[in-house]
């Protein structure tokens, strides 16, 4: 509850009665009810102000308006929280102490429950260097906490706090100061990496050991640029390091810290990273449908491209997750205009769980892409051929191109062979030649007609089938004497004999049926054939 004051108020309206007699009555009750209410508040709080208001209206109405103010809470929550410890106390009284390096740390806590205390990274329980001690004083809780030899990686915020309310604590600040450090963290030549995140202050976390301790942040670039805190927009804090409040494009790359002690110049690096988070594209090695035998390898290959400066996490999820673990090879290549991801999952031995869709899951903070395929696990190599059309099949003679197709399952992928009358035909005429498991048939002529066989083997499992197609070449109905220029027979004596001939072909054979019709009057057309 809130450490200010409670307020309540109480008002009583009374009607008044017509006669004194029961004017006086009706007061003693409201006497009465006044020191039940005051006794109430009594119990309730320790300091209190009681403030009765009376007025008698003269016609209609007595109003009394009793006002009470207490001070101080008037629950045990609100007693705690304005109470003596309503946080632990510190033995210390300052925010913030400077101890030489090797020393001995001991700080004091007490409060009025269990302790708990939250220390710096470096500093944990399993150290040897630290002892903790809790115990009870009176009617409090008290902990001790010792930490010898302090070292200068020990630097930071001391808390103690109650162990089920951590919310209330008390900090204390501890340099440890060293002659030959003057960066909490260890030096070394490889940059610490900072993320630059839109809207969000930039930290070069460059802690110090000492509080006056001159620090420079400085960029590495030719020339050398050095940033000057001005504790508006580049704030310096010896207890947090640099912080840039809106860091842009041009806060990325290499910077370092620099401080001189004793002569001696310390460094401590930084490389600022700005993530990108698009995503331009996520393909597989296989662009369709795989298929395997049970007991062959498989290799799956899931590439993302992005932009520079990007990060991404490529994961798997596969049939046979729960039945077996699957560890996926990851490179990085780094090109001209952009960054390749390849994730590369491979399964030495295929099962039949193992059949199923294969997604690779492409992801960062704000982009999610995914790519998949169908893996089908066979029990053994087959072969399957069936007619498509029906085992004879026709071509028109002059037909630009014809494909002979026959239904065709088989894996691993079957060697072809196609032959006409017994001979390879793609051998036979160079208007033959082979397009996947077809044969295709360029202009198209009647002397293809022919017996096609079309053999599938699998050399490597001595599996071999064949499928014979009969193909029929049809041929348009030709007349022969249309093709040669042939002279008026003239005039025919009557009652000679005289013979007409008509010489067709054509596939299948034509049929030939003859018309005749009378010739002429002189001077009129000749009326067509019937």
């Amino acid at each position: 509850m809130s450490k200010e004051k409670v307020c309540f108020f109480l008002i009583i309206h009374a009607k008044r009665p017509r006669s004194p007699g029961v004017l006086l009555k009706g007061a003693s009750l409201l006497e009465e009810h006044f020191n039940l209410v005051y006794e109430f508040f009594f119990k309730l709080s320790s300091s209190f102000q009681v403030f009765l208001k009376a007025s008698l209206l003269a016609e209609s109405m007595i109003d009394i308006l009793l006002l009470v103010l207490c001070g101080m809470s008037c629950c045990a929550l609100a007693k705690e929280s304005n109470g003596k410890y309503s946080t632990p106390l510190l033995d210390v009284k300052v925010h913030q102490l400077v101890l030489e390096a090797n020393q001995t740390l001991q700080l004091k806590c007490r409060g009025r429950g269990a302790l708990h205390w939250v220390l710096p990274f470096d500093v944990s329980r399993s150290n040897q260097s630290l002892r903790v001690e809790h115990s009870r004083c009176r009617k409090q809780h008290c902990s001790t906490l010792t930490l010898s030899p302090a070292l200068a990686r020990h630097t930071g915020s001391y808390r103690c706090a109650y162990r089920h309310r951590q919310e209330r604590h008390t900090a204390v600040y501890i340099y440890v100061t060293d002659s030959q450090r003057p960066f909490v963290k260890d030096q070394t030549e490889i940059p610490e990496l900072l993320y630059l995140m839109e809207g969000k202050p930039l930290l070069f976390p460059c802690r110090v050991t000492t509080p006056d301790t001159s620090v420079s942040l400085v960029k590495f670039q030719a020339p050398v640029q050095t940033l000057v805190p001005d504790q508006k927009d580049i704030i310096w804090n010896s207890k947090e390091g640099f912080t840039i409040r809106s860091p842009s494009i041009v806060h990325t790359g290499m910077f370092y810290c620099e401080a001189t002690l004793n002569g001696v110049k310390h460094k401590q690096h930084f490389l600022v990273y700005r993530p990108v988070y698009e995503i331009y594209d996520v393909y597989l090695n296989s662009t369709g449908p795989v298929q395997a035998l049970q007991g062959d390898r498989l290799v799956l290959n899931c590439t993302a491209t992005a932009p520079h400066n990007s990060r991404v996490n490529i994961r798997w999820s596969y049939p046979g997750e729960g039945l077996r673990k699957i560890s996926a090879t990851k490179r990085i290549e780094r090109r001209a205009t952009h960054v390749v991801f390849y994730s590369i999952l491979t399964i030495s031995q295929l099962r039949k769980y193992d059949r199923g869709v294969y997604v690779c899951h492409v992801r960062n903070d704000r982009a999610r892409r995914t790519a998949n395929t169908t893996v089908t696990v066979y029990d053994q190599p087959f072969i399957r051929l069936k007619h498509r059309n029906g085992s004879q099949v026709q071509a028109l003679a002059g037909q630009r191109s014809f494909r002979l197709s026959p239904k065709i399952r088989a894996f691993p992928a079957p060697e072809i062979i196609w032959l006409k009358d017994g001979m390879v035909a793609a051998e036979k005429c160079s208007r033959y030649h082979m397009d996947g498991s077809s044969l295709v048939i360029r202009d198209v002529a009647e002397n293809d007609a022919g017996v096609y066989t079309v053999l599938a083997g699998i050399q490597k499992f001595g599996l071999y089938q064949n499928l014979t197609i009969s193909l029929v070449v049809n041929a348009k109905p030709q007349i022969g004497e249309k093709a040669v220029s042939v002279r008026d027979p003239g005039t025919v004596q009557r009652g000679s004999r005289h013979a007409l001939r008509c010489t067709s072909s054509g596939v299948p054979p034509p049929q030939i049926q003859w018309l005749w019709h009378p010739c002429p009057p002189k001077g009129r057309t000749p009326a067509p054939l019937a």
